[in-house]
């Protein structure tokens, strides 16, 4: 291990082969940091945070802090990141609520650029990416290769759906479905498919042809979304990207973001 001599580390702390602390950086009792992992200076980790290998946290990031929930009364709540994850300057992530589950997650290989914010019981999968200063409130799911644009803000319990893109600046208030791009406020909208991010991502040309049936379906039937679902059960049986959409907007409790009816990129 590389410790400073200006760092302070718990006695009690975990720490793996290979990390390494910068000065004034300070990781408390609870902690337990994986192997390889690099802590930059003036950087704070502490409460019951567990961090994966390889992980790196630049100047100024702020991990594992309370909730910003005045519910919360001091209980013990968990915050657990993956491998290979980057956390840029001034980066916030609080742990979870006993309400909301007690625990915010990370996943591996994400990238958080220089102050963006992670708040209470959000659940973020894999090798996903949010732009400078995107903000996320409470109890927020976000799927495996989504992206955030920089300055977006998202409410509380929504929902971002797997290589869904999300442009910058935006205001995001409903669910929006997986493999889609969704930019704007009041409200939030769709533009399309993300068909580039799909074809970077190696989806195959039938599995994109049945993505876009189920879009036109979805925005261009004059069908209301349960109508919708039931067609697009009816006639894209055996797509299990289109399942898995289905099954996301089944399960949607804040409702989905509506396509913007001028817009016909999803017919890329």
């Amino acid at each position: 291990m590389d410790i400073h001599k200006l760092a302070i580390v718990h006695e009690k702390a975990k720490l793996g082969k290979n990390v390494s602390v910068g000065p004034f950086s300070i990781i408390g009792e609870n902690v337990k940091i994986g192997a390889g992992s690099k802590i930059g200076a003036h950087v704070l980790i502490e409460g019951w945070t567990e961090i994966g290998e390889k992980c790196e946290f630049f100047t100024g990031a702020v991990i594992g802090t309370i909730p910003q929930d005045l519910k919360f009364a001091g209980e013990k709540t968990i915050l657990k990141i993956g491998k290979h994850s980057i956390f840029r300057e001034y980066v916030t992530v609080n742990r979870g609520t006993e309400l909301g589950g007690g625990q915010t997650l990370i996943g591996d290989n994400t990238l958080l650029m220089a102050y963006t914010h992670i708040a209470h019981d959000c659940i973020i999968g894999n090798n996903v990416i949010f732009g400078n200063a995107a903000n996320l409130a409470g109890h927020i799911e976000v799927g495996d290769f989504a992206i955030i644009g920089g300055l977006t803000g998202i409410h509380q319990f929504v929902r971002i759906g797997a290589y869904s893109i999300i442009g910058g600046c935006s205001a995001v208030t409903q669910d929006v479905i997986p493999y889609a791009k969704a930019a704007g406020n009041r409200p939030n909208r769709l533009y399309g498919l993300n068909i580039t991010g799909l074809k970077r991502h190696k989806f195959s040309p039938e599995a994109i042809r049945n993505l876009q049936k189920a879009y036109r379906i979805l925005f261009r039937s004059n069908l209301n979304v349960s109508q919708a679902v039931r067609k697009i059960e009816e006639e894209i049986p055996n797509s299990p990207e289109v399942n898995y959409l289905v099954h996301f907007i089944q399960n949607s409790k804040r409702g989905i973001c509506k396509h913007k009816p001028e817009n016909h990129e999803f017919e890329e």
